[in-house]
């Protein structure tokens, strides 16, 4: 890397551990309803809200009454959203005219915008309005984002309180998450990214003339939208003379900052934040990456503030930095390596396809590991055009789990999971019953976070292996062999973790991935939040166990390095072998010439 490139990556991570105290600290005090600086001016909002939904503040909850709630109010929200879908014509705000979208579209992108997964099977700029991107998209983005948080919340606390079966009240964690974290954030630097040249505006799309006319050969499709082949297999094309261009517009600033700040993802444009209307500038691209990975390594410390020992969070926000930044570091290599076969043709080996120049290398490849290391999905690059090893990297992070950082609070919680496997195997090493935060690990607690990690890695492999065998999801690749097989592969590792982002070059709007897609979304998403909050549950009733000269100190070094060893042992164990047939071999017939 030059110089520029080691700046910008460093003053990103700087920026970010300097952000994580205060902001860590601030949502501590958020979820146990103590006074922040906001509360003159929000405190009468969240009161009148209580008031007109007849929520009681004080009432708190079980955990099988936390979890009735968070499921309920997603319910009725993928409710909402599934209609408005299916008669976005019949609202205003639609100046394009654009009609209805098909059930089975509809059905997947209302899941995956209720799961915070934001899985696009379609171009966003063609297929929906202004309406359904506001009242529907937008509104999801909050209340998906603060579903995952309140959940790790509830999650904290059954580690802090003791012989007590209440988490805390859903409505009002749902509430204050919304009103004094996620809005505050989403207004300011909405209007940072508008003075960048982020466009926020109702008119109807611009048609200009280009300077110069052009041309492309476009691949023909038959009625389903699967390319059509001639006899020896080869695309039909036709050819297109393009002599103007239709440039779209929208409400876009609005959107974007909660799109990163509660990793969900979804772009309003196809393009996403490769877009320059979304991304404009290297400022931009600076303050999504940052806003990417904000909440997520900051509730690492409002975990160890919540749990009276700040250095718990520090050690989990470590175990993050450490295997993110080796993760760009992979890709950062790999990407500046480029393709051996390119390099032989005399052309610069540094692979600067489907990257976008304004980003630059560096800028492009943190973009890549910070939305795949959280369960964001937001790409300001083609995921498709890394090299296979740089390829494999954002693959593997979002394998793992979606815990390096993961998730607005999904990561915290997936990640508490993770430390309580291996406090439980570093327990059965010494003989020695294992305990965390003051609490034993039992046989409840352990099955609870065997189905938390392992649920979403066998769901994506039950359905690659399923996809491969399903003549429609193979005609959906455009790529066959070990490519096309990363495609699958990633296609159902970002839906079942809920990050959303595509490899491309996989036709994902047919039958097959929209229905097992809504599957493998809804698997990810809810099966992992009840299971940690019912561990949760049980841990709240027990009661505190003092550390004693046996007890294993679970925020120094060598716990880190131990944590870090387990997450990468589970990842390697359950899908080295669906890597070593994809990304892999890929490198290894590149280097051989084929």
């Amino acid at each position: 890397m030059n110089m520029n490139e080691w700046l910008q990556t460093i003053v990103v991570f700087v920026v970010l551990l300097v952000l994580v105290k205060p902001l860590g600290s601030f949502m501590a005090k958020v979820f146990q309803g103590e006074r922040t600086f906001l509360s003159p001016v929000l405190v009468p909002c969240e009161k009148m809200i209580y008031r007109i939904s007849g929520v009681t503040p004080k009432e708190e909850m079980g955990w099988k009454r936390y979890a009735g709630s968070m499921l309920l109010l997603n319910l009725m929200l993928f409710i909402g959203l599934f209609v408005i879908l299916m008669t976005q014509h019949l609202f205003p705000l639609n100046p394009q005219r654009i009609p209805a979208v098909t059930w089975q579209l509809a059905l997947n992108t209302a899941v995956s915008f209720t799961t915070n997964t934001n899985w696009q099977a379609y171009a966003g700029e063609q297929m929906v309005s202004y309406f359904t991107q506001m009242v529907g998209f937008a509104v999801h983005n909050f209340v998906s984002a603060a579903t995952g948080i309140v959940v790790a919340i509830a999650v904290v606390r059954g580690f802090v309180r003791r012989k007590t079966s209440m988490l805390g009240n859903f409505w009002v964690d749902t509430t204050r998450c919304t009103l004094y974290i996620l809005l505050p954030i989403s207004i300011i630097l909405s209007l940072v990214l508008v003075s960048q040249g982020v466009i926020q505006n109702f008119s109807a799309y611009k048609t200009v003339p280009l300077v110069q006319s052009t041309n492309y050969d476009k691949p023909k499709m038959d009625d389903k939208g699967i390319p059509l082949k001639d006899a020896k297999g080869n695309p039909v094309t036709e050819n297109i003379i393009v002599k103007e261009v239709r440039i779209p517009m929208g409400p876009v600033a609005s959107q974007e900052v909660i799109k990163e700040l509660g990793t969900n993802g979804g772009g309003f444009f196809n393009a996403n934040s490769a877009h320059p209307f979304e991304n404009p500038t290297p400022l931009s691209n600076f303050i999504e990456i940052l806003l990417i990975l904000l909440i997520p390594g900051a509730l690492t410390y409002t975990f160890g503030v919540m749990a009276g020992n700040t250095h718990q969070g520090w050690m989990l926000l470590g175990v993050m930095l450490f295997i993110l930044i080796g993760a760009f570091g992979v890709l950062q290599w790999a990407e500046s390596s480029g393709n051996p076969l390119v390099a032989k043709l005399g052309v610069q080996s540094i692979n600067m396809e489907g990257k976008e120049v304004r980003n630059g290398l560096a800028g492009s490849n943190l973009f890549v590991v910070a939305t795949t290391g959280t369960s964001c999905g937001a790409v300001n690059t083609m995921h498709d055009s890394l090299t296979p090893i740089g390829g494999m990297m954002p693959l593997a992070l979002i394998l793992l789990g979606e815990i390096i950082f993961g998730g607005v609070g999904s990561g915290l919680y997936t990640m508490l999971d993770f430390a309580i496997i291996a406090v439980f195997v570093s327990g059965l090493m010494i003989g020695r019953t294992p305990e965390y935060l003051g609490k034993k690990i039992e046989v409840k607690e352990m099955w609870m976070s065997i189905l938390t990690i392992l649920i979403a890695g066998v769901t994506v492999l039950v359905l690659s292996g399923i996809a491969m065998i399903t003549p429609q999801a193979v005609a959906s690749m455009s790529n066959p062999g070990a490519h096309g097989l990363s495609e699958v592969l990633y296609a159902f590792s970002s839906m079942a973790n809920n990050n959303g982002s595509a490899f491309a070059g996989l036709n994902a709007n047919v039958n097959f991935f929209n229905l097992c897609g809504s599957l493998a979304m809804t698997i990810g998403r809810y099966v992992p939040a009840i299971a940690v909050l019912a561990m949760a549950g049980s841990l709240a009733e027990k009661k505190y166990v003092p550390p004693s000269l046996g007890t294993l100190p679970t925020d120094k070094a060598p716990f880190a390095i131990w944590l870090t060893l387990v997450i990468l042992i589970v990842g390697a164990l359950t899908f080295f072998p669906a890597l070593a047939l994809g990304p892999i071999v890929e490198h290894l017939t590149m280097l051989g010439g084929v």
